[in-house]
């Protein structure tokens, strides 16, 4: 089996969820950053994940028109889609929900949230101003679930 994971990632988490999603799976997996790579030929692909992350309440802009322009091609392979976030429980499922076309998620074989990070020394003035105000942090913070990423890998297999 082929897999096709596609992300984009403004300060690299969901780039490397989906690093570790494309250990645990099996076959050949193809890893695609959408901020970088404009054009993707998903023909040669059994399998298609879709990750991003979540700022202000919006997944990324990448991530957001590549399903508008490809949810045709899209209704014909497995599908997995994720997100990456801050939040937890009701909110994150909710961002969840808010970030893919609900025709893709309800065919997804795979959908959940996988935590997020706020490292600090990657962010810009104001994404880190903001952050500290509205979090009340001061240094780097780490939620990413293992579990969670070994979980969707196994519910694609």
């Amino acid at each position: 089996m082929k897999t096709l994971i596609l992300y984009a990632t403004k300060y690299g988490t969901t780039e490397k969820c989906a690093k570790i999603l494309s250990e645990l799976l099996k076959g050949e997996v193809d890893l695609i950053n959408l901020n970088k790579v404009k054009h993707v030929d998903l023909s040669q692909y059994n399998r298609v994940i879709i990750g991003g992350s979540v700022y202000m309440g919006k997944i990324h802009k990448e991530i957001a028109e590549f399903c508008s322009n490809h949810a045709g091609a899209l209704k014909d392979i497995k599908l997995g889609l994720f997100i990456c976030c801050m939040w937890e429980g009701v909110v994150a499922e909710t961002e969840l929900n808010e970030a893919f076309p609900e025709e893709l998620l309800t065919r997804a074989s795979a959908k959940d949230y996988f935590g997020g990070e706020f490292v600090l020394k990657k962010m810009g003035f104001m994404d880190r101003l903001i952050v500290k105000k509205v979090s009340k942090i001061d240094n780097d913070v780490s939620n990413l679930s293992s579990e969670k990423i070994y979980r969707f890998a196994q519910a694609l297999s």
